[in-house]
């Protein structure tokens, strides 16, 4: 057995409610995280009671407990935030940088996983249990060709009715932006309710693009916007103020006068604010497109706050998506036009916020704000315009729209592709079958 299939055991939830650590504490997982397909652990954002201890981290996956040292993840940082290291067979045990041990646990699963696991051909059909009659390889529906979601009718063996699709499409968005809703409010009730905070952190985090939103959160919570927005006007201040919480400024080789300046700044701002930084192990380089590193992504982050003081109040006020892509392209500062690291020169190009890019910020952060807003204060008109920039945003490319496509529904809009996702990860991945007929009609037909 591989450490893929111990992936697929933990994320199908095949694992017996009795679970223990080597050093025989009891293991309760409420919550299995999500997988991690970039550097570092295996999976994040998990909830996982060890003891009497409820922890929230990641969690690392080996066939064998030794392959931890093995793979030296012991002298890696990225694994300083795992809180289980999950194995099928016991050995060494797993250590942090610091020496401190990581709970480890040998995972007892059902015996019928093996045999499901064998079955398994194509990765995205594992997590559709149902197909939901999109299969195109099965006999019923060989030869039929892709059909958009909101487009032509369907086909006898895809959904049934044209407008059951369509109102299953807009109750799944409707649950998507509610669960959203539920995190701003959480989030508000953390800042005093604060809108124009929880819009900061949600947007730092979206900044993120998925691969670093973490560390970009959390570089958002040690600097609130009420800090870095005194000093608005100097951009090279605000460059100074994120680089520096991010964790990028410490052990800082000083190589250029761009450089030097930042690192004075900084060490006053810390000073005089209290600021404490993240670690920078936290942040991922590998595997994303240079436009894409942290540093740029920064870069762009602190221009938007450079142009823009009380953001959310600028947003609930827009009536078009023209002006919202406009207040969203930001253009980073002249120094990391032709740099992607401090002091390494590189070619000069414009790294742009890009309009793709733009959008994810807007699905991610803008729309489920504006939706929340909206509910709080009853505000019809402004809810049918968060529908509205979903429906006029282009899908989403990804894994999940991909996968669909090619079990022949083709998502048209951001609309159709956040169903879709909300389809696949609340009950695809789950086996949530039961639930997902009753509420959306997405049963197959016989």
């Amino acid at each position: 057995m591989s450490e893929q299939f111990l992936q697929y055991v933990w994320f199908s939830k095949l694992f017996s409610a009795e679970q223990q650590t080597t050093d025989f504490q009891r293991v309760e997982i409420i919550d299995v995280g999500q997988k991690n397909t970039d550097a570092g652990p295996d999976v994040f954002n998990a909830k996982i009671k060890i003891g009497d201890t409820l922890w929230a981290g990641n969690v690392e996956f080996h066939t064998c407990a030794d392959d931890w040292q093995q793979h030296r993840h012991h002298n890696d940082k990225a694994y300083d935030s795992v809180i289980l290291h999950v194995v099928l067979k016991a050995g060494k045990n797993a250590v942090r940088t610091n020496g401190t041990l990581v709970p480890q646990m040998v995972l007892k699963y059902f015996k019928k996983a093996e045999k499901m696991f064998e079955k398994m051909n194509l990765p995205f059909i594992e997590c559709v249990r149902c197909h939901c009659g999109l299969d195109p390889q099965s006999p019923e529906n060989k030869g039929l060709e892709s059909q958009t979601i909101a487009g032509q009718a369907r086909n006898d063996g895809f959904f049934s009715r044209k407008n059951d699709i369509e109102k299953s499409l807009e109750l799944l968005v409707n649950e998507r932006l509610e669960q959203k809703s539920a995190a701003i409010e959480n989030l508000l009730s953390q800042t005093q309710n604060d809108w124009e905070e929880a819009f900061y952190i949600t947007t730092a985090r979206s900044f993120g693009f998925g691969t670093n939103a973490a560390p970009f959160e959390q570089t958002a919570r040690n600097l609130p916007q009420k800090i870095i927005t005194k000093h608005k006007d100097n951009i090279l201040q605000i460059e100074a103020m994120l680089f520096g919480t991010a964790g990028f400024l410490e052990n800082f080789e000083q190589n250029d006068d761009y450089s030097k300046k930042i690192l004075t700044e900084y060490q006053y701002f810390k000073h005089k604010f209290e600021l404490k930084n993240i670690d920078k192990s936290m942040w991922k380089f590998l595997r994303l497109r240079p436009t894409n590193f942290p540093t740029i992504r920064i870069a762009q982050f602190a221009v938007l706050i450079h142009n823009s003081s009380k953001l959310f109040s600028k947003i609930i006020e827009q009536k078009n998506y023209k002006n919202l892509l406009e207040l969203f392209a930001c253009e980073p500062s002249e120094y990391w036009q032709n740099h992607y690291f401090f002091g390494k020169v590189s070619e000069q190009r414009s790294k742009k916020l890009s309009k793709s890019s733009v959008d994810i910020v807007l699905i991610n952060s803008v729309i489920p704000f504006l939706y929340c807003y909206a509910k709080k204060y009853e505000n019809e008109e402004m809810k049918n315009f968060a529908f509205s920039l979903l429906k006029k945003i282009p899908s989403e490319k990804n894994h999940i729209t991909l996968g669909f496509e090619n079990l022949g529904i083709k998502a048209q809009s951001a609309f159709d592709s956040q169903a879709l996702t909300q389809l696949k990860n609340l009950y695809c991945s789950r086996k949530d079958c039961y639930n997902c007929s009753n509420k959306f009609n997405l049963q197959k037909i016989s």
